[in-house]
């Protein structure tokens, strides 16, 4: 079970007086099991309700808002007009970067943070101490540069991204 400052979810449930409930293990579950796929919110409500029927779509988006209260989850968004969900990283000083292909849509996780030298530059000339941030590349991914057949990238996709 994931956890955030050393509690797991149903340690910080129970210290908020809070209930662990089947529904809410099953949607943690289905982030975690699909760890680096950021899932929108209806897809994990699709993957909850495979094995939990009785699961309303309400029950999903208030389990991610206390998810993402707690820590436990990063609510992201990709430009696709969703928000999307990540497993927080207790490790990661701050959210990763990611890299949209938009031919495909595919979404890469950079594991290693780009800005650091910027943010004490930022803090130096500034005198603003950066606690976060969100950066997303846009461009070719291997795959759709090694099957454009004439060297030219047809007409980015705006359908679902997928995750290779």
């Amino acid at each position: 079970m994931i956890s955030s400052n050393n509690l797991t979810f149903k340690e910080e449930l129970k210290v908020r007086g809070l209930r662990f409930t089947a529904q809410r293990k099953a949607v943690l579950d289905a982030i975690i099991q699909n760890d680096g796929k950021h899932l929108s919110s209806e897809e994990i409500y699709d993957l909850v309700k495979i094995n939990s029927p009785e699961i309303g779509v309400a029950t999903v988006y208030r389990t991610l808002m206390l998810l993402e209260n707690m820590g436990f989850v990063h609510r992201i968004d990709l430009d696709d007009g969703k928000h999307r969900y990540e497993v927080s990283r207790n490790e990661e000083d701050h959210l990763h970067h990611h890299l949209i292909c938009i031919q495909c849509g595919s979404i890469f996780e950079v594991k290693y943070d780009l800005l650091e030298s910027l943010e004490d530059q930022i803090l130096k000339e500034n005198n603003f101490l950066v606690k976060n941030h969100s950066v997303k590349f846009y461009g070719f991914c291997g795959y759709c540069m090694k099957n454009s057949s004439s060297g030219e990238i047809i007409k980015p996709l705006t359908s679902r991204p997928l995750n290779r």
